[in-house]
Protein backbone atom coordinates (compact mmCIF):
# COMPACT_ATOMS: atom_id res chain seq x y z
CA UNK A 1 0.00 0.00 0.00
CA UNK A 2 1.20 3.72 -0.50
CA UNK A 3 2.87 5.21 2.10
CA UNK A 4 1.73 8.03 4.07
CA UNK A 5 3.93 11.20 3.84
CA UNK A 6 3.76 13.06 7.20
CA UNK A 7 7.33 15.54 6.25
CA UNK A 8 4.72 18.18 4.79
CA UNK A 9 1.41 18.88 3.67
CA UNK A 10 -0.36 17.33 0.77
CA UNK A 11 -1.07 19.40 -2.00
CA UNK A 12 -4.84 19.83 -2.97
CA UNK A 13 -5.23 17.74 -6.69
CA UNK A 14 -7.69 19.01 -9.04
CA UNK A 15 -8.37 17.07 -12.44
CA UNK A 16 -10.33 18.84 -15.24
CA UNK A 17 -11.77 16.40 -17.93
CA UNK A 18 -12.93 17.35 -21.80
CA UNK A 19 -14.99 14.25 -23.47
CA UNK A 20 -13.89 13.26 -26.99
CA UNK A 21 -11.42 16.74 -27.27
CA UNK A 22 -8.52 16.59 -30.27
CA UNK A 23 -5.72 18.48 -28.98
CA UNK A 24 -5.22 20.06 -32.46
CA UNK A 25 -8.18 22.02 -32.46
CA UNK A 26 -7.19 24.37 -29.54
CA UNK A 27 -4.67 27.03 -30.10
CA UNK A 28 -2.23 25.90 -27.61
CA UNK A 29 -1.93 23.07 -29.57
CA UNK A 30 -1.79 24.95 -33.21
CA UNK A 31 -5.40 25.21 -33.77
CA UNK A 32 -7.31 28.18 -34.94
CA UNK A 33 -10.33 28.09 -35.00
CA UNK A 34 -11.42 29.27 -31.62
CA UNK A 35 -10.00 31.19 -29.19
CA UNK A 36 -10.17 29.65 -25.63
CA UNK A 37 -8.46 32.14 -22.90
CA UNK A 38 -8.71 29.55 -20.10
CA UNK A 39 -6.71 27.15 -21.20
CA UNK A 40 -4.23 29.61 -22.80
CA UNK A 41 -4.16 30.33 -19.06
CA UNK A 42 -3.44 27.49 -17.61
CA UNK A 43 -0.49 26.60 -20.07
CA UNK A 44 0.90 30.49 -19.04
CA UNK A 45 0.66 29.05 -15.30
CA UNK A 46 1.92 25.48 -16.23
CA UNK A 47 3.73 22.78 -18.67
CA UNK A 48 1.86 21.78 -21.83
CA UNK A 49 3.09 18.21 -22.74
CA UNK A 50 3.11 18.30 -26.75
CA UNK A 51 2.74 14.47 -27.22
CA UNK A 52 0.30 12.91 -24.51
CA UNK A 53 -1.75 10.11 -25.37
CA UNK A 54 -4.29 8.15 -23.95
CA UNK A 55 -4.12 4.11 -23.47
CA UNK A 56 -7.66 3.63 -25.83
CA UNK A 57 -9.37 6.10 -27.76
CA UNK A 58 -12.89 5.38 -26.20
CA UNK A 59 -14.53 6.83 -23.23
CA UNK A 60 -15.07 3.81 -20.69
CA UNK A 61 -11.89 2.19 -21.50
CA UNK A 62 -9.73 5.17 -21.80
CA UNK A 63 -10.78 6.20 -18.52
CA UNK A 64 -10.97 2.77 -16.83
CA UNK A 65 -6.73 3.22 -17.59
CA UNK A 66 -6.80 6.49 -15.94
CA UNK A 67 -8.17 5.52 -12.97
CA UNK A 68 -6.61 2.25 -12.26
CA UNK A 69 -2.86 3.41 -14.09
CA UNK A 70 -3.18 -0.13 -15.87
CA UNK A 71 -3.64 -0.78 -19.81
CA UNK A 72 -6.77 -2.40 -20.85
CA UNK A 73 -6.03 -5.55 -21.18
CA UNK A 74 -4.51 -6.24 -17.51
CA UNK A 75 -7.46 -4.12 -15.69
CA UNK A 76 -9.99 -5.91 -17.52
CA UNK A 77 -12.03 -2.63 -19.52
CA UNK A 78 -11.19 -3.73 -23.62
CA UNK A 79 -13.67 -2.76 -25.36
CA UNK A 80 -16.14 0.66 -25.03
CA UNK A 81 -19.08 0.26 -21.88
CA UNK A 82 -16.82 -2.11 -20.19
CA UNK A 83 -15.29 -1.92 -16.49
CA UNK A 84 -12.45 -2.96 -14.48
CA UNK A 85 -12.44 -6.31 -12.84
CA UNK A 86 -13.30 -5.66 -8.71
CA UNK A 87 -9.91 -7.05 -7.68
CA UNK A 88 -7.95 -3.78 -9.50
CA UNK A 89 -6.85 -1.21 -7.22
CA UNK A 90 -8.89 2.64 -7.77
CA UNK A 91 -6.70 5.36 -7.67
CA UNK A 92 -9.88 7.18 -5.45
CA UNK A 93 -8.83 4.32 -2.89
CA UNK A 94 -4.75 5.13 -3.17
CA UNK A 95 -5.57 8.83 -2.34
CA UNK A 96 -8.04 8.08 0.20
CA UNK A 97 -4.74 5.98 2.05
CA UNK A 98 -2.27 8.62 1.45
CA UNK A 99 -5.01 10.98 3.47
CA UNK A 100 -6.90 12.75 0.72
CA UNK A 101 -10.83 13.35 0.55
CA UNK A 102 -11.74 12.63 -2.91
CA UNK A 103 -14.65 13.75 -5.02
CA UNK A 104 -16.13 12.76 -8.30
CA UNK A 105 -18.48 15.30 -10.33
CA UNK A 106 -19.66 14.60 -13.87
CA UNK A 107 -17.91 12.47 -16.03
CA UNK A 108 -14.97 11.24 -14.61
CA UNK A 109 -15.28 7.56 -14.52
CA UNK A 110 -17.66 6.08 -17.05
CA UNK A 111 -21.55 5.80 -16.55
CA UNK A 112 -22.86 4.00 -13.64
CA UNK A 113 -19.02 2.95 -12.70
CA UNK A 114 -18.79 5.81 -10.58
CA UNK A 115 -19.70 4.35 -7.57
CA UNK A 116 -17.55 1.15 -7.98
CA UNK A 117 -14.56 3.36 -7.45
CA UNK A 118 -15.27 4.74 -4.37
CA UNK A 119 -15.01 7.71 -3.93
CA UNK A 120 -15.90 9.77 -0.85
CA UNK A 121 -18.35 11.84 -2.86
CA UNK A 122 -19.80 11.80 -5.99
CA UNK A 123 -22.37 13.48 -8.74
CA UNK A 124 -23.01 11.96 -12.24
CA UNK A 125 -24.55 15.14 -13.70
CA UNK A 126 -22.07 15.96 -16.23
CA UNK A 127 -23.27 19.40 -18.31
CA UNK A 128 -21.79 22.18 -17.15
CA UNK A 129 -24.55 24.10 -16.09
CA UNK A 130 -25.43 20.94 -13.62
CA UNK A 131 -21.55 21.16 -12.92
CA UNK A 132 -21.54 25.05 -12.14
CA UNK A 133 -24.14 24.21 -9.36
CA UNK A 134 -23.32 20.83 -7.86
CA UNK A 135 -19.16 21.38 -7.92
CA UNK A 136 -19.53 25.16 -6.19
CA UNK A 137 -22.28 23.78 -3.47
CA UNK A 138 -19.91 21.36 -2.63
CA UNK A 139 -16.58 23.23 -2.41
CA UNK A 140 -18.45 26.36 -0.52
CA UNK A 141 -20.16 23.83 2.11
CA UNK A 142 -17.10 21.46 2.36
CA UNK A 143 -15.84 20.74 5.98
CA UNK A 144 -13.75 18.52 5.34
CA UNK A 145 -10.64 19.00 6.70
CA UNK A 146 -8.63 16.67 4.75
CA UNK A 147 -6.68 17.31 1.19
CA UNK A 148 -8.72 17.32 -1.60
CA UNK A 149 -8.81 15.52 -4.85
CA UNK A 150 -11.31 16.98 -7.04
CA UNK A 151 -12.02 15.39 -10.30
CA UNK A 152 -14.82 17.07 -12.32
CA UNK A 153 -15.52 15.83 -15.96
CA UNK A 154 -18.06 17.44 -18.27
CA UNK A 155 -19.58 16.06 -21.08
CA UNK A 156 -18.31 18.78 -23.62
CA UNK A 157 -17.81 18.21 -26.60
CA UNK A 158 -19.49 14.73 -26.77
CA UNK A 159 -22.03 14.40 -29.06
CA UNK A 160 -24.99 16.10 -29.31
CA UNK A 161 -23.51 19.10 -30.18
CA UNK A 162 -25.93 22.20 -29.89
CA UNK A 163 -28.13 23.69 -32.69
CA UNK A 164 -26.62 26.84 -32.86
CA UNK A 165 -22.92 27.73 -32.60
CA UNK A 166 -20.84 31.44 -32.57
CA UNK A 167 -17.91 29.82 -34.43
CA UNK A 168 -18.81 30.69 -38.26
CA UNK A 169 -18.58 27.00 -40.61
CA UNK A 170 -17.48 29.07 -43.63
CA UNK A 171 -14.32 30.40 -42.27
CA UNK A 172 -12.68 27.95 -40.58
CA UNK A 173 -10.46 25.76 -41.79
CA UNK A 174 -10.81 21.96 -41.62
CA UNK A 175 -8.69 19.22 -41.01
CA UNK A 176 -7.20 17.26 -44.27
CA UNK A 177 -8.43 13.92 -43.41
CA UNK A 178 -12.04 15.00 -43.02
CA UNK A 179 -14.17 15.73 -46.82
CA UNK A 180 -14.67 19.11 -46.54
CA UNK A 181 -18.57 19.41 -47.29
CA UNK A 182 -20.87 21.86 -46.24
CA UNK A 183 -22.91 20.03 -43.21
CA UNK A 184 -19.46 18.64 -42.06
CA UNK A 185 -18.52 22.50 -41.62
CA UNK A 186 -21.91 23.01 -39.43
CA UNK A 187 -21.08 20.39 -37.62
CA UNK A 188 -17.67 21.31 -36.34
CA UNK A 189 -18.44 24.74 -35.72
CA UNK A 190 -21.10 23.21 -33.10
CA UNK A 191 -18.81 20.91 -31.80
CA UNK A 192 -15.49 23.93 -31.81
CA UNK A 193 -19.03 26.01 -29.77
CA UNK A 194 -18.36 23.15 -27.13
CA UNK A 195 -14.61 23.33 -26.82
CA UNK A 196 -15.62 27.26 -26.06
CA UNK A 197 -17.96 26.57 -23.45
CA UNK A 198 -15.49 23.72 -21.80
CA UNK A 199 -12.66 26.41 -21.83
CA UNK A 200 -15.10 29.13 -20.34
CA UNK A 201 -16.02 26.45 -17.32
CA UNK A 202 -12.35 25.78 -17.00
CA UNK A 203 -11.65 29.42 -15.95
CA UNK A 204 -15.10 29.23 -13.36
CA UNK A 205 -13.23 26.17 -11.64
CA UNK A 206 -9.75 27.50 -11.40
CA UNK A 207 -11.32 30.45 -9.89
CA UNK A 208 -13.34 28.38 -7.13
CA UNK A 209 -10.44 26.28 -6.92
CA UNK A 210 -7.91 29.15 -6.06
CA UNK A 211 -11.00 30.70 -3.41
CA UNK A 212 -11.61 27.27 -1.66
CA UNK A 213 -8.04 24.92 -1.84
CA UNK A 214 -4.47 25.39 -0.83
CA UNK A 215 -2.40 27.91 -2.14
CA UNK A 216 0.11 24.80 -2.97
CA UNK A 217 -2.87 22.97 -5.41
CA UNK A 218 -1.77 20.46 -8.80
CA UNK A 219 -4.17 21.57 -11.60
CA UNK A 220 -4.27 19.00 -14.23
CA UNK A 221 -6.50 19.10 -17.58
CA UNK A 222 -6.64 16.54 -20.17
CA UNK A 223 -9.33 14.81 -22.34
CA UNK A 224 -10.08 11.34 -22.41
CA UNK A 225 -9.69 11.04 -26.40
CA UNK A 226 -10.00 12.45 -29.84
CA UNK A 227 -13.10 13.98 -31.51
CA UNK A 228 -15.75 12.36 -33.00
CA UNK A 229 -15.12 12.31 -36.32
CA UNK A 230 -13.81 9.85 -39.18
CA UNK A 231 -10.50 9.04 -37.97
CA UNK A 232 -10.52 10.45 -34.46
CA UNK A 233 -12.38 9.23 -31.50
CA UNK A 234 -12.43 4.31 -32.31
CA UNK A 235 -8.92 5.34 -34.05
CA UNK A 236 -5.33 4.25 -33.43
CA UNK A 237 -4.40 7.58 -35.56
CA UNK A 238 -3.19 10.53 -33.04
CA UNK A 239 -6.40 12.25 -33.87
CA UNK A 240 -8.09 9.93 -31.87
CA UNK A 241 -5.07 9.39 -28.83
CA UNK A 242 -3.19 12.26 -29.17
CA UNK A 243 -4.87 14.50 -26.26
CA UNK A 244 -4.02 17.90 -24.50
CA UNK A 245 -2.46 17.26 -21.26
CA UNK A 246 -1.66 20.78 -19.18
CA UNK A 247 -0.85 20.49 -15.72
CA UNK A 248 -0.13 23.69 -12.91
CA UNK A 249 1.37 23.65 -9.86
CA UNK A 250 2.69 27.44 -8.74
CA UNK A 251 5.97 27.42 -7.32
CA UNK A 252 7.07 23.28 -8.15
CA UNK A 253 6.20 23.37 -12.29
CA UNK A 254 7.92 26.11 -14.24
CA UNK A 255 5.27 28.72 -15.91
CA UNK A 256 4.25 28.57 -19.42
CA UNK A 257 6.93 25.79 -20.10
CA UNK A 258 6.46 23.20 -22.70
CA UNK A 259 7.94 19.25 -23.13
CA UNK A 260 7.95 16.89 -25.51
CA UNK A 261 8.34 14.05 -22.87
CA UNK A 262 6.30 10.77 -24.14
CA UNK A 263 3.54 10.02 -21.73
CA UNK A 264 0.48 7.74 -21.15
CA UNK A 265 -2.38 8.17 -19.48
CA UNK A 266 -1.40 5.13 -16.88
CA UNK A 267 0.96 7.36 -16.37
CA UNK A 268 -1.21 10.28 -13.90
CA UNK A 269 -2.61 7.99 -11.58
CA UNK A 270 1.39 7.50 -10.38
CA UNK A 271 2.32 10.91 -10.97
CA UNK A 272 -0.34 12.05 -8.62
CA UNK A 273 0.44 9.46 -6.11
CA UNK A 274 4.87 10.53 -6.20
CA UNK A 275 3.60 13.97 -6.00
CA UNK A 276 1.51 13.34 -2.74
CA UNK A 277 4.93 11.59 -1.60
CA UNK A 278 3.02 8.60 -1.16
CA UNK A 279 4.88 5.43 -2.80
CA UNK A 280 4.10 3.75 -6.25
CA UNK A 281 2.67 0.39 -6.24
CA UNK A 282 4.60 -2.06 -7.94
CA UNK A 283 3.02 -3.86 -10.90
CA UNK A 284 1.61 -1.04 -12.89
CA UNK A 285 1.88 -0.31 -16.68
CA UNK A 286 1.75 3.52 -15.56
CA UNK A 287 5.29 5.33 -14.53
CA UNK A 288 5.82 8.84 -12.60
CA UNK A 289 6.26 11.40 -15.03
CA UNK A 290 7.01 13.78 -11.49
CA UNK A 291 10.39 14.65 -12.95
CA UNK A 292 9.35 15.75 -15.89
CA UNK A 293 7.18 18.09 -14.08
CA UNK A 294 10.21 19.35 -12.20
CA UNK A 295 11.98 20.07 -14.38
CA UNK A 296 14.68 17.15 -13.60
CA UNK A 297 13.76 15.09 -16.54
CA UNK A 298 13.14 15.90 -20.08
CA UNK A 299 12.14 12.78 -21.33
CA UNK A 300 9.58 9.72 -20.45
CA UNK A 301 8.66 7.05 -22.83
CA UNK A 302 10.36 5.93 -25.78
CA UNK A 303 7.25 4.50 -26.90
CA UNK A 304 3.71 4.61 -26.93
CA UNK A 305 1.31 1.74 -26.82
CA UNK A 306 -2.37 2.22 -27.72
CA UNK A 307 -4.83 -0.67 -27.89
CA UNK A 308 -9.19 -0.46 -29.18
CA UNK A 309 -10.87 -3.29 -29.22
CA UNK A 310 -14.49 -2.00 -30.13
CA UNK A 311 -17.98 -0.69 -29.24
CA UNK A 312 -20.25 -2.97 -28.58
CA UNK A 313 -21.99 -3.61 -32.22
CA UNK A 314 -21.08 -0.26 -33.45
CA UNK A 315 -17.68 -0.83 -33.49
CA UNK A 316 -16.27 -4.02 -33.37
CA UNK A 317 -12.96 -3.63 -34.83
CA UNK A 318 -9.47 -4.51 -33.05
CA UNK A 319 -6.38 -2.55 -33.24
CA UNK A 320 -3.31 -1.97 -31.91
CA UNK A 321 -0.33 0.01 -32.13
CA UNK A 322 2.90 1.37 -31.27
CA UNK A 323 4.61 5.08 -31.36
CA UNK A 324 7.84 6.05 -31.36
CA UNK A 325 9.00 9.99 -31.21
CA UNK A 326 9.04 9.56 -34.94
CA UNK A 327 7.18 6.22 -36.58
CA UNK A 328 3.85 4.75 -36.01
CA UNK A 329 3.25 1.06 -36.23
CA UNK A 330 -0.63 0.46 -36.19
CA UNK A 331 -1.76 -3.71 -36.85
CA UNK A 332 -5.03 -4.14 -37.69
CA UNK A 333 -5.47 -7.95 -37.38
CA UNK A 334 -9.00 -8.36 -38.76
CA UNK A 335 -8.57 -5.89 -42.18
CA UNK A 336 -11.48 -7.86 -43.66
CA UNK A 337 -14.13 -6.56 -41.36
CA UNK A 338 -15.67 -3.03 -41.88
CA UNK A 339 -14.65 -0.24 -39.98
CA UNK A 340 -18.19 1.15 -38.89
CA UNK A 341 -19.44 3.48 -35.75
CA UNK A 342 -21.78 5.79 -34.73
CA UNK A 343 -21.30 7.83 -37.09
CA UNK A 344 -22.40 5.86 -40.07
CA UNK A 345 -24.39 3.53 -38.32
CA UNK A 346 -26.40 5.33 -35.83
CA UNK A 347 -25.81 9.37 -36.13
CA UNK A 348 -26.75 10.24 -39.25
CA UNK A 349 -29.55 12.13 -38.89
CA UNK A 350 -28.01 14.48 -36.04
CA UNK A 351 -24.45 14.92 -35.41
CA UNK A 352 -23.02 12.72 -37.45
CA UNK A 353 -25.81 13.79 -40.83
CA UNK A 354 -22.43 15.23 -42.91
CA UNK A 355 -21.69 11.49 -43.42
CA UNK A 356 -25.01 11.01 -45.61
CA UNK A 357 -22.53 13.98 -47.78
CA UNK A 358 -19.75 12.37 -47.56
CA UNK A 359 -21.46 8.90 -49.33
CA UNK A 360 -23.35 10.89 -52.02
CA UNK A 361 -20.00 12.67 -52.66
CA UNK A 362 -17.99 9.72 -52.97
CA UNK A 363 -20.43 8.41 -56.12
CA UNK A 364 -18.77 10.74 -58.15
CA UNK A 365 -15.74 12.29 -56.72
CA UNK A 366 -12.42 10.08 -57.04
CA UNK A 367 -11.10 11.87 -53.77
CA UNK A 368 -14.24 11.64 -51.58
CA UNK A 369 -14.81 7.80 -52.91
CA UNK A 370 -11.06 7.29 -51.66
CA UNK A 371 -11.40 8.69 -48.41
CA UNK A 372 -14.87 7.14 -47.67
CA UNK A 373 -12.59 3.82 -48.68
CA UNK A 374 -10.18 4.24 -45.94
CA UNK A 375 -12.99 4.93 -43.42
CA UNK A 376 -14.53 1.60 -43.92
CA UNK A 377 -11.57 -0.37 -44.75
CA UNK A 378 -8.05 -0.62 -42.57
CA UNK A 379 -5.11 -2.54 -44.14
CA UNK A 380 -3.50 -5.08 -42.03
CA UNK A 381 -0.38 -2.66 -41.55
CA UNK A 382 -0.22 0.88 -41.23
CA UNK A 383 2.89 2.43 -41.13
CA UNK A 384 3.65 6.33 -40.71
CA UNK A 385 6.37 8.67 -40.57
CA UNK A 386 5.03 11.51 -38.45
CA UNK A 387 7.80 13.38 -38.99
CA UNK A 388 6.94 14.00 -42.25
CA UNK A 389 3.39 13.27 -42.56
CA UNK A 390 1.68 14.60 -39.07
CA UNK A 391 -1.64 14.03 -40.49
CA UNK A 392 -0.87 10.27 -41.05
CA UNK A 393 -2.73 10.19 -44.61
CA UNK A 394 0.49 8.39 -46.11
CA UNK A 395 0.88 4.31 -45.24
CA UNK A 396 4.30 3.51 -45.66
CA UNK A 397 4.06 -0.38 -44.78
CA UNK A 398 5.61 -2.22 -46.77
CA UNK A 399 8.09 0.32 -48.16
CA UNK A 400 11.25 -1.65 -48.65
CA UNK A 401 13.55 1.66 -47.37
CA UNK A 402 11.59 1.47 -43.92
CA UNK A 403 11.48 -2.64 -43.83
CA UNK A 404 13.61 -2.46 -40.44
CA UNK A 405 11.55 0.07 -38.97
CA UNK A 406 8.60 -2.15 -39.77
CA UNK A 407 9.48 -5.78 -38.52
CA UNK A 408 11.65 -3.69 -35.51
CA UNK A 409 8.05 -1.94 -34.59
CA UNK A 410 6.02 -4.89 -35.39
CA UNK A 411 8.49 -7.71 -33.19
CA UNK A 412 8.07 -4.50 -30.16
CA UNK A 413 4.12 -4.39 -30.83
CA UNK A 414 3.85 -8.50 -30.11
CA UNK A 415 6.78 -8.49 -27.75
CA UNK A 416 4.21 -6.28 -25.59
CA UNK A 417 0.57 -8.05 -26.44
CA UNK A 418 2.20 -11.32 -25.54
CA UNK A 419 3.45 -9.33 -21.96
CA UNK A 420 -0.26 -7.66 -21.32
CA UNK A 421 -1.70 -11.20 -21.75
CA UNK A 422 -3.81 -9.37 -24.69
CA UNK A 423 -6.13 -12.19 -25.94
CA UNK A 424 -7.22 -10.31 -29.17
CA UNK A 425 -10.89 -10.88 -28.07
CA UNK A 426 -13.36 -10.29 -30.79
CA UNK A 427 -16.46 -9.18 -28.06
CA UNK A 428 -19.32 -9.19 -31.04
CA UNK A 429 -20.09 -10.41 -34.38
CA UNK A 430 -18.13 -8.38 -37.21
CA UNK A 431 -19.81 -6.64 -40.09
CA UNK A 432 -17.54 -7.89 -43.10
CA UNK A 433 -16.00 -5.63 -45.30
CA UNK A 434 -17.07 -7.60 -48.33
CA UNK A 435 -21.00 -7.45 -47.52
CA UNK A 436 -22.28 -4.31 -47.19
CA UNK A 437 -25.59 -4.85 -48.38
CA UNK A 438 -26.50 -7.03 -45.27
CA UNK A 439 -25.38 -3.67 -43.10
CA UNK A 440 -28.30 -2.31 -41.18
CA UNK A 441 -27.86 0.81 -38.40
CA UNK A 442 -27.91 -0.89 -35.05
CA UNK A 443 -29.05 -0.13 -31.55
CA UNK A 444 -26.75 0.32 -29.10
CA UNK A 445 -26.89 -2.86 -26.71
CA UNK A 446 -29.18 -2.92 -23.39
CA UNK A 447 -26.52 -3.99 -21.58
CA UNK A 448 -23.27 -2.40 -20.65
CA UNK A 449 -21.22 -5.29 -19.67
CA UNK A 450 -19.03 -5.80 -16.49
CA UNK A 451 -16.19 -7.02 -16.64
Amino acid sequence: MPALCDEQPLPDIVVYLADDLSARDLPVYGGTNIQTPAIDQLAADGMTFDRAFVASPSCAVSRAALLTGLMPARNGAEENHSYPREDVLRLPKVLGDLGYQTAAFGKVAHLRSAPDYHFDVYDLKQNIPDLQVTVKGFLENRTDKRPLALFVGVSDPHVPWPSESTVDPDSMTMPPQLLDTPRTRVQRSRYLQEVKDLDAYLGELRELTDKHLSDDSVFLFSSDHGAQYPFGKWTLYDEGIRVPLIVARSGRVQHGSRTDAMVSWVDILPTLIDIAGGEVPEGLDGRSFASVLSGQSDSHRDQIFTTHSGDLLMNVYLSRSVRTGRYKLIWNPHPDFAFTSYIDLLLRETSGDYFKEWTEAAKTDAHAAAVVARYYGRPKYELYDLQNDPNELSNLAGREELSSVQHELTSELNRWIEDQGDALTVFHPPLMLEAPETWVPRKKSAKNPRK
